[in-house]
Order: C-alpha cells, then structure tokens, then sequence
C-alpha cells in the first residue's frame, strides 16, 4: 500500500524531529557534563532535548488533521489510543510498585520512549483486529 501525502509529511517530519533528538540530545549530555555551571542556561540545555519529542507529539496531531483516508487515519488513531492506554497501565502499576519499594526509581524521561513503543503494541493490535475481520 503506498504512503499517502499526508503520510509523507508525516515521515518526513518524524525523521527531521529525531534527528534533531539525537543532536540535542548528546550535545546537552556532553554540555552538561563538561561544562555545567548549575545556572539557567543548564536548564536550557537539559530541557532541549524534549523539544523534538513534543514536537513528535506535535507532528502526530498534525497528520491526524492532515489524513483524508478516513480508514488510516482511523487505524492511526487507534495505535496512539492503545499507546496512551499501554504507557498509562505500565506507569500506573509501576508506580504503585515504587511507592511500596519493590521496584527501583525510573527517570520520567522514559515514559515518552515506552509511548513510542506502545505505538508498536498499537501497530500489532491493529494487525490482529484485521486479521481477525479477514476470517
């Protein structure tokens, strides 16, 4: 099935924002491990890093505005639905387990990594629900 354009955007976008991710991120690690002087501009520095994420977030509302297919768009949807509700569940529970002790600290960072891999999950999801209606 080929990309539709809104699609294309959106991949370009993706592409453009991760690497941007990638660059600020190992520039503020290195910055704020060589050269930290624990003043406003490391707090510049440690929050770069975010941007391209929101900006992934961002890119994602944007193609879902974008999609004239109704039935991608819907099936986009869905994934981010499954994600949000996947990265929701795994923190809700692991954070009742930190509370108890039972589990060490996560940096919250990560929660943005387990959404993107819930988009995976919602990926797979959306699979089985096809194939399931292909019976």
């Amino acid at each position: 099935m080929a990309f539709t354009r809104a699609e294309k955007r959106y991949n370009v976008r993706v592409l453009w924002l991760s690497l941007g991710y990638v660059v600020l991120l190992l520039g503020s690690i290195y910055y704020l491990k060589h050269y930290a002087a624990h003043d406003e501009i490391d707090w510049l520095v440690a929050i770069l890093p975010a941007l391209p994420l929101v900006g992934l977030f961002a890119a994602l509302g944007r193609y879902f505005v974008e999609e004239t297919d109704e039935y991608r768009r819907m099936l986009t949807i869905r994934q981010a639905l499954v994600a949000t509700g996947f990265t929701l569940s795994v923190g809700t529970i692991y954070g009742f387990l930190e509370s108890a002790g039972l589990v060490g600290h996560v940096e919250s960072f990560y929660i943005a990594l387990l959404w993107f891999f819930g988009l995976g999950v919602g990926n797979c999801f959306n699979k089985l629900i096809d194939r399931g209606g292909e019976a």
